[in-house]
């Protein structure tokens, strides 16, 4: 048994070391291994390099554009301080999805060489095209740009407003619906909207004039309407709260 193991070893040994041509089969071998290794990290940090917010904003079209609303938005700045970055939301984090997505991305290269929308006023009439083409892969995966930091598992019904919540466990977690079908303006500025569906519609059960449990934007757009019209009318036709005094 020992020495038919020993004869492979040195079999193996002569076949590794025996020279081909010039070099032996084992120093080739060791050779591609460290070229290999050489050749993936510079495409891994070229990669990574290109998957950067100061990559995707270097071209002014999208600093001045999209990336001056994403800063005026809950995204980039908020009561946690957790800021998501450009390829937070358009690029996902499994390597698969994120080689496929850069080939996809690939085309906004030859935008980039003709100037597509290399002016404000050309961004503005693409804009719409260019909403309905991200809402649409959005759409198709998903909304796995979405998911790499909000997860379905972890949302805490109880600590959101009933409205949301009766939303969110009507549609979003049997997977009738996906984030983006509801969220289309949640970083960006919209298009105009005229004769697109936005998504989200109240459940028939929710309909009503005042929402349950409506935020505090809500109540006082409601209060300062009534005062508006009792000031017209009668000032005392209203309570405080902005309700028809009985």
């Amino acid at each position: 048994m020992w020495s038919r193991l020993k004869a492979a070893a040195l079999w193996a040994w002569r076949i590794l070391s025996t020279p081909a041509a010039t070099l032996s089969l084992g120093f080739l071998t060791l050779g591609g291994f460290i070229g290999g290794v050489i050749f993936w990290g510079a495409f891994n940090t070229a990669l990574e390099l290109t998957n950067t917010e100061q990559f995707c904003i270097s071209c002014h079209e999208m600093e001045a554009n999209v990336y001056e609303e994403l800063t005026r938005t809950v995204h980039f700045s908020n009561r946690s301080g957790v800021r998501a970055s450009c390829p937070d939301c358009h690029v996902p984090h499994g390597w698969t999805d994120k080689i496929a997505r850069k080939m996809q991305a690939s085309k906004e290269v030859w935008g980039k060489i003709f100037g597509t929308i290399n002016t404000r006023r050309k961004f503005l009439d693409h804009r719409l095209d260019l909403a309905h083409h991200e809402w649409a892969r959005l759409k198709a995966n998903d909304s796995l740009e979405c998911r790499n930091c909000h997860s379905s598992v972890a949302l805490d019904l109880s600590r959101q407003t009933e409205r949301a919540a009766a939303i969110h466990t009507r549609y979003l977690l049997p997977g009738k619906a996906t984030c983006i079908d509801c969220h289309k303006g949640i970083a960006h500025e919209l298009p105009s909207m005229e004769g697109v569906d936005p998504g989200w519609k109240v459940a028939p059960e929710l309909q009503g004039d005042v929402l349950p449990q409506a935020s505090a934007i809500d109540a006082l757009e409601r209060f300062s309407e009534a005062n508006t019209f009792a000031s017209s009318y009668d000032p005392h036709a209203f309570d405080a709260k902005g309700e028809a005094a009985d």
